[in-house]
């Protein structure tokens, strides 16, 4: 099953994708993609539905459908700093011994395919592909044995990252993390149990068709199921939290020399059976 929010900025409505890759209209089922609607009941009442009773919404998704941020009303955005050894290494950071955990404020979330305005002044705003996990069933101190049960589903994640404001202006890397519209989540939530193997997955990211980004999440230094757990040792997961789980090398930081995101430029990533994201550079 894969989910959607489609619509004006704001205005989402709730949907899902139907077999020949329309939008279906779940407003008659649920409010939103957002919290209580993920927990794992109201998963299932979703996916008893069938897709072709359900309003078919004009418009094709990613052509002439807007698709919103695939979850609504995020409680919690947890990012997860160099969970890939190669590119902790492109970065010279060492390995590191548990999880790196930051927070990317939520007001950075944004659509899958709205465009990029560069903060003002910035010449280092960077990109890294990355797989999200959306909470489901919430919890504290979740075993490592039961972490995937808590899990929703998965999306893709644009963990777009100022390094200037993240490495070099003093404090945490929140504020480098943080800006609006740096947080891309989409263009679907894919329900757990169409991706049964979370940490076998391939991840891309192209900018004006330069592939810059090629990685695997099996080369994460720790797996899905191990971040959950984790992460639940240090606040209660809620339904809808997102956890993005690290980048694969390839960032524009660790090109030599660096290479940083410009005006006019477009961006393209995308994970296996979890979709693409498309988008334009503005601003700067």
């Amino acid at each position: 099953m894969k989910l959607v929010r489609h619509g004006a900025a704001g205005a989402e409505r709730p949907g899902l994708l139907d077999s020949a890759g329309r939008v279906r209209d779940l407003g008659a089922h649920v409010a939103d993609i957002a919290r209580e609607v993920l927990r794992p009941e109201a998963m299932a009442a979703l996916a008893a539905l069938d897709p072709e009773s359900l309003p078919l919404v004009e418009g094709h998704p990613q052509r002439d459908l807007r698709l919103g941020p695939c979850v609504g009303h995020v409680g919690k955005f947890i990012g997860v700093g160099l969970n890939y050894a190669d590119h902790a290494a492109e970065a010279g950071m060492d390995l590191p011994q548990e999880p790196i955990l930051f927070t990317k404020w939520t007001s950075s979330i944004a659509g899958p395919d709205d465009p990029l305005s560069l903060p003002p002044g910035s010449t280092a705003t960077d990109w890294e592909v990355e797989l999200g996990i959306v909470i489901g069933a919430g919890g504290r101190d979740i075993d490592m044995a039961d972490a995937l049960r808590h899990v929703a589903g998965y999306c893709v994640v644009n963990d777009i990252s100022e390094r200037d404001w993240q490495l070099r202006g003093g404090g945490t890397w929140d504020k480098g993390k943080g800006y609006d519209g740096f947080g891309r989540i989409g263009p679907w939530l894919v329900s757990a149990d169409e991706i049964p193997a979370p940490h076998e997955l391939r991840l891309w990211l192209e900018v004006d068709g330069h592939r810059y980004q090629q990685g695997s999440t099996a080369t994460m230094v720790f797996g899905p199921a191990e971040l959950v757990a984790y992460c639940s040792r240090f606040a209660t997961l809620h339904p809808g939290d997102i956890i993005a789980t690290g980048t694969p090398p390839g960032v524009g930081m660790g090109q030599k020399p660096p290479v940083y995101l410009r005006p006019g430029q477009i961006m393209r990533l995308g994970i296996d059976g979890l979709g693409v994201q498309t988008q334009h550079v503005t601003g700067g």
